[in-house]
């Protein structure tokens, strides 16, 4: 019984020093991990076609205004690399569908934990967990990776009371609700799936100030169908970049406008939380991340 309360008393503990996490330390840690994306894509792997630019106020038009794919070149190196493998491998074991129930076999849970491990395989993964331990959130790196696993991969109902979705379902892969895309806010899913003629780029509303990858685009487009008004993602980063970046923001601002600095240039993260249910101890799943665009 003593163990319990001690664990409960840490844990509450852990939590509500995260609520003294600054503004500024969130910016120098965002800059830290910017800095330590080895594995980001450079100008030879990875070549980009924006084309046309369009006005906020014409995000709504659905009109094909780029002739090209957006992804002119992703180099296979960088595709190989452990992180961006592993991420892969996730990619292709969801159903797009709102209410249609997730099956999970031992082989999808098996790349979910070898996602995670690896991320934190890197010295980003390490930077960000030090800075939580730190803060009394996390008291081992396991801990951190099974809390990551369920605010993450856990599952919750997003229609019809099924187990349809989990927050890397909806950033990562994306969905489609109400007849219309919902999340997908990563570069690498866009690229295969614009690869394979299921996905079609039509323009972009934001290209953020960077001049190097990761860069951040807002971009229009069809999902085999489906439309994107502004599907907001990071492009040329890493996988381990991006859970990092989010669950930072999820962790210390959930539900919140997080404020990152990234090469010297603020941008601002929106989370969400899922409400409606709950994991652990009372913990909030991750509904969906994404960076805020104009």
């Amino acid at each position: 019984i003593l163990v319990l309360f001690l664990t409960i008393t840490l844990t509450s503990q852990g939590y509500s020093a995260l609520a003294s996490v600054t503004d500024a330390e969130i910016k120098s840690l965002s800059e830290m991990l910017y800095k330590l994306d080895s594995n980001r894509a450079t100008a030879s792997e990875l070549v980009i076609d924006p084309q046309t630019l369009i006005s906020s106020s014409a995000t709504g038009s659905k009109n094909d205004l780029s002739s090209r794919p957006l992804f002119k070149q992703v180099s296979s190196t960088l595709l190989s690399k452990p992180t961006y493998k592993a991420l892969l491998n996730l990619l292709d074991n969801y159903k797009r569908v709102t209410g249609e129930v997730e099956d999970v076999p031992s082989q999808e849970v098996q790349e979910q934990d070898t996602f995670l491990q690896q991320t934190m395989n890197t010295d980003l993964g390490r930077e960000l967990y030090k800075f939580l331990n730190s803060k009394g959130a996390y008291s081992s790196q396991s801990e951190f990776i099974q809390d990551l696993k369920m605010m993450w991969f856990g599952l919750y109902s997003r229609s019809s009371g099924n187990l349809d979705s989990s927050g890397f379902e909806h950033i990562f892969v994306g969905e489609i609700k109400s007849g219309k895309v919902s999340g997908f806010h990563n570069w690498l899913q866009f690229y295969l799936l614009e690869k394979q003629g299921l996905l079609n780029y039509y323009s972009h509303s934001f290209d953020g100030p960077w001049t190097t990858y990761p860069d951040v685009l807002g971009m229009q487009f069809n999902w085999d169908g489906y439309f994107k008004e502004v599907g907001s993602a990071f492009i040329g980063c890493s996988p381990e970049f991006d859970l990092a970046i989010y669950s930072l923001c999820y962790i210390t601002r959930p539900g919140k406008r997080c404020y990152v600095s990234l090469g010297g240039q603020t941008l601002g993260i929106q989370t969400y939380t899922w409400d409606n249910s709950s994991y652990g101890n009372g913990k909030k799943y991750i509904a969906s991340a994404y960076p805020a665009t104009p």
